[in-house]
């Protein structure tokens, strides 16, 4: 067992059987311990593959993937913003469902940020169904750049995200992978 699942088996709580609340030390408030191994296990899990720039979606992506980028010699990071774009004709987008609000959000880079020679490494807080995943997918590949790896915080195996993602030909490396909340309890995948 990881820092990080030893962490969410001790604070973490069940919310519902698909909620998993994490807000005290990954999303509203940050634990810079869990932060430190974060970035440190995903720029050691991808040191091999050259990324020159990181993606992730605003705003709880962003703090995992400025830690990964510390630790990997300081590469720059593009994120997503949430919400219509101003300059539709300048910036890649995708509409991505988000499972906790209930409801499709259009995200947006300008193009000046991602390019056809960039070797991206997707970043997220949380995978469940794959679309804030598969949406970042589609801009960087609108870009023409190559998606090089993808790192999850968290995955909850048990709702499909991973297969998703899979099914696109790219395989997904997460930190913590929750089998179940099924009766208020918190089951790694293992």
């Amino acid at each position: 067992m990881n820092f990080l699942e030893k962490k969410i088996l001790e604070e973490a709580i069940v919310l519902e059987e698909s909620i998993l609340k994490v807000d005290h030390f990954i999303n509203q408030q940050l634990d810079i311990e869990i932060l430190r191994y974060i970035g440190q296990q995903f720029a050691t899990h991808f040191s091999d593959k050259a990324i020159t720039k990181i993606l992730t979606v605003e705003a709880s992506g962003i703090a995992f993937a400025l830690a990964t980028a510390l630790n990997m010699g300081d590469i720059p990071v593009v994120f997503a913003k949430k919400g219509l774009s101003k300059l539709n004709s300048d910036d890649y987008s995708a509409v991505v469902y988000s499972f906790t609000r209930k409801q499709n959000t259009n995200i947006w880079v300008n193009k000046k940020y991602i390019k056809a020679q960039d070797k991206i490494l997707i970043i997220d807080d949380f995978l469940a169904n794959g679309s804030a995943v598969s949406g970042l997918i589609e801009i960087g590949t609108a870009a023409g750049a190559q998606i090089s790896g993808i790192g999850i915080v968290i995955e909850k195996s048990f709702q499909g995200g991973r297969a998703v993602i899979e099914e696109k030909g790219y395989s997904v490396f997460s930190l913590a992978r929750i089998a179940s909340l099924a009766n208020n309890q918190i089951v790694m995948a293992e």
